[in-house]
């Protein structure tokens, strides 16, 4: 699929049919999240694969919204190595991590794989209840698998505003 592609068609999946995401997809997919982008190339990003039964209910404790998705990419980063920006008020890590989803997300849709970008959970909960390191912080979820045969964007996916509403000329 070209890129314009990818864009167009790539939704919010939610209703998976419980087919485990194919190797050869996944690796495809962590590999777009390596080569993301990160500010001063520091590359906090800390990826987590959830694939055991153990492991997803784990996530599904956190949040409702996993939809069948046999995959669950857990993506955080590591607090203490961000680049702090002039004034000190902001930091790399949010951004950084959100590069780091989309180019996956993105990849996922490239190879056939379907995705979700869960954010309905509390981070700090995530966090521990997958036992993760106090230095890391949880963005997101991607939900990944492929999606079931009835499932289809939401009625307004496609609706989109016009450029002159969102972008200024200066």
């Amino acid at each position: 699929m070209d890129f314009w592609e990818v864009l167009k068609n790539r939704y919010a999946c939610k209703k998976f049919d419980g087919r485990q995401v194919a190797a050869e997809h996944l690796d495809v997919i962590l590999e777009a999240g390596r080569l993301a982008p990160t500010a001063k190339n520091l590359q906090e990003q800390r990826i987590y694969v959830v694939q055991s039964e153990e492991g997803l209910a784990k996530i599904d404790k956190v949040t409702p919204c996993r939809y069948g998705a046999p995959t669950a990419i857990v993506v955080a980063f590591d607090k203490n190595n961000v680049f702090v920006y002039p004034g000190e008020q902001r930091d790399s890590g949010i951004e950084d991590a959100s590069i780091v989803a989309t180019h996956m997300m993105l990849a996922a849709k490239a190879v056939g794989v379907d995705s979700c970008w869960i954010n309905f959970f509390d981070p700090e909960a995530a966090a521990k209840e997958l036992g993760l390191p106090d230095n890391e912080e949880v963005l997101m979820i991607l939900d990944i698998g492929y999606a079931a045969e009835d499932a289809k964007p939401l009625a307004t996916h496609t609706q989109r505003r016009e450029l002159s509403e969102t972008v200024t000329y200066m």
